[in-house]
Order: C-alpha cells, then structure tokens, then sequence
C-alpha cells in the first residue's frame, strides 16, 4: 500500500484534505483512526461516510505490518522483527534517545561484503505506507523524535517509497526535518532528487574507506563513485541545507582501520560540514570479518579530531541480542526452514 492509496480511499469516501490529513495525523500518533481532537466529538469533525470507512482502514494498516518477534538489549534499544501483508520479514530498531530505524527493502541488491541482509539480494521494495508503518509500530511502544532509514535496503534503490514517507514524517508526522535521515552509499540520484522536496533529510553516506578500488570490493553493486566525489556531492548538500553529513565508516580489523586510511579521511574531510561515524563491526558468525579493539577504534577518531574533524564512536544497537542488520530475519527464516524438515 501506498500512502496515496490512503489519501484516495479517504477522498472517495468524501474526506476533505482537512479530514485526511486529521486521519493520517491519527494514525501517525498511533491512535485509533477515529480519535477527535481534545474536547470535541469525532462526528464533529468527520463526515459520516469517513467515518463509516474506517475499521475497513484502520483494519488494513494494522495489516501493513506486525511485530513477528522483539528483542530487547542492554543498551535500551530493541530490535524488533517485523512481518509485513504478504509474511516477508524486515528488522525495525528503537533506539536509545527516541529514535527508530526503520527498513526500505526486503534484501538488499547492493551486496555489501559485510552485511548480512545482503547476501539474499533483492526480494522486494518495502512500500511508502509499510515503512511509516514502522514508526507507528515504534510510536506505540515509545516516543519517536528521530526517523533513520538505516535498516535493511539501500534507500536510493527505492527513491520514490522513501521520499514519500519522508515528506508525510516531515509534516503531519511533526519529526524535524534534520531528524530525519536518509543513509545511503551513494547515488547521483539522491543528491538530484533529495533537494528537491519541501522536507530535506539529514543525509549519512557509507564511506567506510578512502580507497576506490577497496570500495568497490566491499560495496561490489553499488554506484560507481570515487570517495572523492562522494565527498564533493555530500559537501554542496550539507551547505544547502545546513545540516552535516555523518559519513558512516564500518571498522574491519585489517581492512580499514589502518594509519593510512586515517591520513585519507583527513585529507578528504578538512575543511568540510562533516561529521565522522566509526561503528565497529557487529560480528556476523557467518562472515570472515572481525572488528578492530575498542582501543584502535578510539585511537583512529583521535587522530581526526587533532586534525579538526569531528568525529565519534558508535556502537551498533543491540550487539547483546545479535542483532546486526539481517541477523533476525536469517535466524527467523533458519527456523522456518528447519521446521519445514521436521516430519
């Protein structure tokens, strides 16, 4: 479902955009469809034939997605397994501090070597009212300031979905604009298309090495861009906007977390609206790579902010829980297979 589906159901039904928009802010907030404003009764405020159109509604937005599973984790974040209409998986996240991470793909095509949710490829586009739906899943269990689309998928491979939740989150949804952020590899599109819309996300961009050719074998499908470029495009959009770019680099013990890759960052990073995120690697027991120490970590984001560059470490939510991106849906789809054996 798309949220213009939302929009035309509610305008056959003889909505008028203030009752949409009414019923839209609704659910957005979680709330029943048919909650009216503070002192004032719902037919009031809603035509009856609106109002005679939403337990159909309300019945199929609850449908856009489930929690199959949740898993909460030392650090106050859960990760939550999330079963869409037609029963393939996507992982949502609440975070510490408000905010959730939400997915836009089931798979993902760009194959990074290091991810997990990769390795099955593409299955399908997560659809503009399945990834608000996300946030309404987050916002029913907590309060959600901050909307990142950090989860499973490549959001530049499904523009129009993403940009659609973007601008309905940015608006009725009441979160900040720099509260929103569009994570991406890289692709020309985004820097086309993103300043474009009346709600411009904060924009994070997966570096994660300075090195063309090192970039290319880590990220093997993603768009052909130099770091320099990238860097390049990502600067003219932080001036424009206003906001920094936090440049995601996942730390791999013996892969980019070498003095050299630090000398690269700095030369590329000088000077520029940028924000360094160093995440060690969520160990996957399926893949070959392995994060640095704590130490080397906290020394590579010394060495940049002696040079001036912002810079900090993160953790991936959930590591106690095994929760890096992909791990729920691969273990919930294991199990399935395995009981699909059992006679």
């Amino acid at each position: 479902m798309l949220i213009n589906d939302i929009r035309q159901s509610l305008h056959d039904a003889g909505a008028r955009p203030v009752h949409t928009q009414r019923v839209l802010r609704a659910w957005l907030r979680a709330q029943p469809l048919d909650a009216g404003p503070r002192g004032r009764l719902v037919e009031d405020v809603l035509p009856k034939s609106v109002r005679a159109l939403l337990p159909a509604l309300g019945a199929d937005l609850a449908g856009l997605a489930r929690v199959k599973s949740e898993h909460v984790a030392q650090d106050g974040s859960a990760r939550l397994l999330v079963e869409l209409a037609d029963g393939q998986t996507v992982e949502s996240v609440l975070l510490p501090r408000d905010g959730v991470c939400v997915s836009t793909q089931v798979g993902c095509a760009v194959g990074c070597t290091f991810c997990m949710t990769g390795r099955e490829g593409l299955l399908r586009q997560v659809r503009s009212a399945e990834i608000v739906a996300q946030v309404v899943l987050a916002r029913a269990r907590r309060t959600v300031k901050k909307v990142v689309f950090m989860g499973m998928g490549e959001p530049a491979h499904n523009l129009d979905n993403v940009l659609e939740a973007i601008d309905l989150l940015g608006t009725l949804g009441q979160i900040g604009h720099k509260n929103i952020v569009f994570s991406t590899v890289g692709d020309r599109r985004v820097f086309e298309r993103l300043p474009l819309g009346a709600v411009k996300p904060a924009l994070a961009l997966s570096l994660h090495t300075t090195h063309a050719d090192l970039r290319e074998t880590l990220l093997p499908r993603a768009p052909r861009i130099d770091p320099e470029e990238l860097v390049e495009l990502g600067e003219k959009y932080a001036r424009d906007t206003g906001y920094p770019i936090q440049y995601q680099w996942t730390l791999l013990e013996g892969v980019n977390d070498s003095d050299a890759e630090v000398e690269g960052i700095i030369r590329l990073l000088t000077g520029k609206y940028a924000l360094m995120n160093f995440i060690p690697y969520n160990t996957v027991a399926d893949l070959p790579y392995k994060r640095p120490s704590w130490q080397r970590a906290a020394t590579m984001a010394g060495m940049l902010h002696q040079h001036g560059i912002l810079s900090r470490l993160r953790n991936s939510a959930g590591q106690d829980v095994e929760g890096g991106c992909g791990q729920l849906r691969a273990r919930s789809a294991r199990v399935t297979f395995q009981r699909k054996l059992q006679p």
